[in-house]
């Protein structure tokens, strides 16, 4: 196979992946305006969240929930939950170096959680968790099922670290919420202390209801790429599976009867991360998003209805939360040591495994030495040039034999003309390969082993917070897509804006093409093949590079100038197609009979078959 089959194979197979991929995020983008007044959280506590709920529309609700009794404000049957429910709402602050977390005294949950050294796109500060915008209650059976979110807690203690709220039942009964922010950490401890609560708890229940629901804030640049690097995460305690919900649809639930570990509320580069020491037993996930017009900016909204285990028979007992505010950094993540870090899409096994042990140490080796990052994924190219070489070589050497096979080609075409004599033809084209010492799968094979790496790249560089509000050249942010025009329109699978760095990378493209197709002038080719490769192939590629990160179509396009810069210099400097051409003459006259392969032997078989089949054919007429 020449060099410019062996090119189609690689640019066709991924070009066609990533064509499917940005036609099925279109399509799900038309759905979005239609489902959006169809699709409801399943969860009971949304219209909590959305302040209100209209006269013509009614709150999403369960069976279960229309079969509990759950008391109005103030129908309490105690003195401690009347009071609870009718003080004021206090907010109480925890700060460290990464982290500003307020907690709100109704409900005893986080109001606002702002990341600290980070921005978002427009240089506002970030924040995960905004007012009223997010709602987190607890569900007790405490013979009447009571919300924690309608309740006040009461501070008992509250230092520069640890702040301890408490939920009064009765006079020697309480529930204390006890959070607590190390330094230098993106987490922040939760305990729930059940304190003579035996008394209080049904036992019949033996477990109360954690609801999550919240307003998930834009942050990034593209809405379509940050909303395709979003969604629900969450890890099985039983064999640490991590999986994702949600992402790339517009509306998405999840139900569980397996123990979950953690679930985290997952954007492009940040996370909110709930963990359960004993494990959630059973639960609902779900996820929808919000349209890209949405007035305040949501992404979308993330739910979790999870079930905790309670020992209600026991005087005292602890049980203990961690929450996770910060960036999807792959070290940061990894070093609290809950696979985190596998919320990250890097790829499956082969490509994850790229990435995370080649990719990205390297990545962040040059980044301690070199404070450019278009500079680094310049480097990282080379040297990934450098070490595919080897590869780039073998396949040019095999198209370079191709080529100058062709000769003999003619020949073998010339001397079987006829169509009934095609299977001829091949048997002696393949003898021909076989006494050169040719294999037709020679160029094919190493692009193809290439492909792993492409793909790790493609996977990495929009999930590379590394490169997130990094500049270089024209662009002002690596991880977003880069544009030198806004349409003021939308070309369907293209997009609103142009994006320079896929213009290059188009034409890098192009031009790569255009030198393979002269190099293989003289070799015959299939028909259309060469405005697919030339024409086609780039085209395509910018459309779907359009809108992907600037840092990816940066990286391609140097990956292509090396690559014409490595062949030019290949030719000129390191290859003799007349050497060759004598060697490959020399091999396929030689009188010594070359080794059949399996391959060969059954197209002898197929053609002996044939041959006995046009005689009785002859025989008969």
């Amino acid at each position: 196979m020449n060099d410019k089959r062996s090119s189609i194979v690689g640019f066709a197979l991924i070009g066609i992946i990533l064509l499917l991929f940005t036609w099925y995020n279109s399509k799900q983008a038309e759905k979005r305006l239609q489902q959006e007044n169809m699709v409801r959280d399943s969860l009971a506590t949304v219209a909590a969240l959305e302040g209100s709920t209209s006269e013509t529309e009614e709150p999403a609700a369960d069976a279960a929930d229309a079969a509990r009794n759950i008391p109005e404000e103030n129908d309490y049957q105690d003195q401690f939950l009347r009071e609870a429910s009718l003080a004021e709402t206090e907010w109480y602050t925890l700060e460290n170096d990464k982290l500003a977390v307020k907690i709100s005294s109704k409900g005893a949950q986080p109001y606002e959680v702002r990341i600290k050294n980070y921005y978002t796109y427009d240089s506002l500060d970030l924040f995960l968790v905004r007012p009223d915008k997010s709602l987190f209650d607890l569900e007790l059976n405490t013979n009447q099922w009571l919300n924690t979110s309608d309740l006040h807690f009461r501070a008992v203690e509250n230092t520069d670290s640890t702040l301890t709220l408490r939920l009064q039942f009765e006079e020697d009964a309480w529930v204390d919420a006890i959070y607590s922010l190390a330094s230098d950490s993106h987490t922040l401890g939760y305990h729930l202390h059940f304190v003579g609560m035996d008394k209080v708890l049904d036992r019949r229940t033996g477990q109360m209801t954690l609801k999550w629901v919240l307003d998930v804030p834009r942050l990034e640049k593209g809405y379509q790429n940050e909303r395709n690097y979003s969604g629900v995460a969450y890890k099985y305690l039983a064999n640490n599976e991590v999986k994702t919900l949600g992402k790339r649809r517009d509306h998405a639930e999840e139900h569980f009867n397996s123990t979950i570990r953690w679930f985290g509320f997952q954007q492009q580069f940040f996370s909110t991360i709930l963990v359960a020491e004993n494990g959630f037993p059973a639960g609902t996930l779900v996820n929808r998003f919000y349209p890209e017009n949405d007035a305040e900016r949501n992404l979308m909204q993330s739910g979790a209805e999870m079930t905790v285990a309670l020992d209600t028979r026991s005087e005292d007992f602890t049980i203990p939360f961690l929450f996770y505010f910060g960036p999807n950094h792959f070290y940061t993540l990894k070093s609290y040591g809950e696979d985190f870090e596998k919320i990250i899409p890097l790829g499956g096994k082969v490509i994850g495994t790229i990435s995370r042990y080649v990719i990205i140490p390297t990545f962040n080796w040059l980044s301690k030495f070199i404070s450019s990052y278009g500079l680094i994924i310049l480097i990282l190219t080379i040297m990934i040039k450098l070490v595919i070489s080897p590869l780039t070589w073998k396949s040019y050497m095999s198209s370079a034999k191709m080529r100058v096979l062709k000769p003999e080609i003619d020949k073998i075409n010339e001397k079987y003309p006829r169509q009934e004599d095609a299977m001829k033809k091949q048997q002696a084209t393949m003898d021909l390969y076989r006494r050169a010492g040719v294999s037709m799968w020679g160029g094919c094979l190493p692009i193809l082993l290439q492909f792993p790496i492409l793909w790790a790249m493609f996977r990495f560089f929009p999930a590379s917070i590394e490169l997130r509000q990094q500049g270089f050249l024209w662009c002002h942010d690596l991880s977003a897509y880069d544009s030198i025009l806004d349409l003021g329109f939308k070309i369907p699978l293209y997009g609103d804006h142009v994006s320079l760095f896929a213009l290059l990378m188009g034409v890098s493209m192009w031009g790569y093409s255009k030198m393979t197709m002269s190099q293989q002038a003289s070799t015959q080719t299939m028909p259309g093949m060469e405005f697919m490769q030339v024409w086609l192939m780039p085209i395509m590629m910018v459309f779907i590079c359009n809108n992907l990160s600037a840092g990816l179509s940066y990286y391609y396009l140097l990956s292509n100038l090396i690559t014409i810069g490595q062949n030019w210099a290949i030719r000129k400097w390191f290859v003799d197609e007349d050497k060759i051409y004598e060697n490959l003459k020399k091999k396929a006259n030689s009188k010594e009979p070359p080794k059949k392969s399996k391959f060969q032997q059954r197209l002898d078989a197929a053609y002996k078959a044939q041959q006995e089949q046009l005689k009785q054919q002859n025989k008969n007429r």
